[in-house]
């Protein structure tokens, strides 16, 4: 049984799908108007990991995953500049046309990361008709009101404001976490439709005039459209508990007078050497960064699998250095598996895989996962142990398959192993099977693995 701590309620629970045997799910995507960085991609990881989890345990998956490319301010309280607009101006092209570079890009890293798209992705701009009708509703039930700058959420209005961060708001000053707008009911409240000045790029005809959604009524509108209420699961990085998924809790329960979503699960920050991610320090590198260093997408994903998603992961070159070793010492060993002969007993594979669905199964705790999958290989070479490891990649994501023996293993092949390699690619060819197979099996007995590939074949050391 799959357990998952939910942040609601601040404990692991049983997942129980709405649905039986179907998995709904929402995960907060980019705000398309710069790059995505180590931290934001380790965020699609966790994310990535929940969703194979999921389908490992047989759910059918319905995700969702935003593309924000219109809404989201320079501060999470609804104060400065559309995100979007500012980098239209410092960058000199339309809003239009950032969107589209940087969501290409963020698409190109998250395959490089054998980071799976969710079922459905949606862009806030495609979806506007649906938030002023959201937003319209709210006020029709008293929960919108309009002020000079824009529509507001009166959170007054919804006494379980603060339910999912566990803020009290009677001991916040007004000031402490949003400016001040003295129009404001609460400093608290939050926009849900903002009226644009005249020059602004991006805005649309709607009953407050020209304007422009609130970065949180883009979830709650797209959320409902595709996946109804409630549902099972809404996914996001820790920064998103405190304004963005509040909000989006008070706007659909304010809406619906219900539960909007059974589970909230978060994944914790990302560090760098110790300290804060930021642009101003120089530190937010991505995975293009680390390409050009020598490292691998995928020694960046190993690295991120060894910490559970709701600790902090503290990245340093040297910790990066070990993951890429590791990940390339991980892939040798499970060649020899995948060169080797069937063994003719499952149960050790079956044993390790029992204890690897456990291991995901608490929590998604693939660092103990990972563990178990470092213990099997080092079982004697055997073909089902090989089959064992690639049910485990289901949810690791680290191309597995494509496991090489190591080139310095390649190399060192003794020509009395490589002449048995060349007769049974011979064998092959003549579609002689079983002296091809007793070829592989005398192979084995000297101590080599061999493995067929789109060019010949790659053999090593056992």
């Amino acid at each position: 049984m799959l357990k998952i701590y939910n942040t609601l309620s601040r404990q692991k629970e049983e997942f129980v799908p709405i649905r039986q045997g179907k998995a709904y799910m929402y995960s907060c995507g980019p705000t398309v108007y710069n790059y995505a960085h180590i931290g934001n991609l380790r965020t699609y990881i966790f994310m990535d990991l929940f969703r194979r989890t999921l389908k490992y345990d047989g759910y059918k998956l319905k995700g969702v995953m935003n593309i924000t490319d219109v809404g989201h301010l320079l501060s999470d309280g609804d104060e400065g500049e559309d995100k979007m607009q500012k980098a239209s101006r410092e960058q000199k092209k339309s809003p239009w046309e950032i969107a589209a570079f940087y969501t290409d890009v963020f698409f190109k890293d998250l395959a490089a990361l054998n980071i799976g798209k969710p079922e459905i992705i949606a862009k806030a701009t495609d979806h506007i008709k649906e938030m002023i009708d959201y937003v319209q509703k709210l006020v029709d039930k008293g929960y919108g009101y309009e002020i000079d700058d824009g529509i507001y959420f009166d959170i007054g209005k919804f006494p379980a404001y603060g339910k999912l961060s566990r803020l009290n708001l009677e001991e916040q000053q007004a000031g402490a976490r949003v400016e001040v707008n003295s129009q404001k009911r609460h400093p608290a409240d939050f926009a849900l439709w903002k009226k644009a000045e005249p020059e602004h790029i991006m805005q649309w005809e709607s009953p407050w005039g020209m304007g422009y959604p609130g970065w949180h009524i883009e979830c709650s509108a797209m959320s409902l459209k595709y996946l109804g209420m409630p549902f099972d699961i809404h996914t996001g990085g820790v920064d998103h508990i405190p304004v963005h998924h509040e909000n989006e809790i008070a706007q659909n329960e304010a809406l619906t007078g219900e539960k909007s979503v059974n589970y909230w699960v978060h994944g914790e920050f990302m560090l760098v050497d110790g300290g804060k991610m930021s642009k101003s320090l120089g530190n937010t590198y991505r995975i293009a960064d680390l390409e050009e260093r020598g490292y691998k997408a995928l020694d960046f994903r190993y690295f991120c699998l060894n910490t559970h998603y709701r600790k902090k992961l503290n990245f340093t070159f040297e910790g990066l250095d070990a993951a890429k070793a590791a990940y390339a010492r991980l892939l040798t060993q499970v060649f020899k598996h995948k060169s080797a002969p069937a063994c003719g007993d499952k149960s050790a594979a079956e044993r390790y895989l029992a204890q690897f669905k456990e291991a995901v199964d608490d929590d998604l705790n693939v660092p103990l996962a990972l563990g178990i999958l470092w213990t099997m290989i080092k079982e004697k070479p055997c073909r089902e142990i090989y089959e064992a490891v690639l049910e485990f990649d289901k949810v690791l994501g680290l191309s597995l398959d494509k496991a090489q023996p190591a080139q310095e293993e390649q190399e060192d092949v003794p020509a009395e192993i490589l002449e048995l390699c060349e007769q049974r690619k011979a064998a092959k060819a003549a579609r002689d099977w079983a002296k091809a197979d007793a070829l592989r099996a005398r192979i084995s007995e000297l101590g080599y693995g061999v493995t067929d590939t789109k060019e010949g074949y790659k053999v090593a050391k056992l």
